[in-house]
């Protein structure tokens, strides 16, 4: 199935609270970690798929598996597909959430995305 092209419906940044995943065992924090950013997006958003980039997952990885921070400041941008149906079939809707970090001055809430240049 071929993908149309993404629209951009909004950025919001979140912080999420990992001091949780201390409760647990050490051994596999920061694999917990990034399990629940994606469970916490899927929630929040109500997207289909998480795609969670690689500067989150080294930023939960920078200090080793077993000492993930204890919070994270994400940006995530939802966007909208529709995916091309083969014969007999309906046209899919699916919503798409990209996970970046989250520039340090940005607070909580809506986010401001400057469009992106086209070359």
């Amino acid at each position: 199935m071929a993908k149309d092209k993404e629209t951009l419906e909004k950025a919001m940044v979140y912080v999420v609270p990992l001091t949780r995943l201390y409760w647990g065992r050490r051994t596999n924090r920061a694999d917990r970690a990034v399990r629940l950013i994606r469970n916490f997006v899927k929630r929040h958003t109500k997207a289909d798929r998480v795609l969670i980039y690689n500067e989150v997952n080294n930023y939960i990885w920078s200090r080793g598996r077993e000492k993930p921070p204890r919070r994270v400041k994400i940006l995530v941008l939802l966007y909208k597909t529709t995916e091309e149906a083969e014969e007999g079939e309906e046209k899919k809707e699916l919503k798409i959430a990209k996970v970046k970090l989250a520039p340090k001055d940005a607070k909580p809430g809506l986010f401001k995305v400057k469009s992106e240049a086209k070359a």
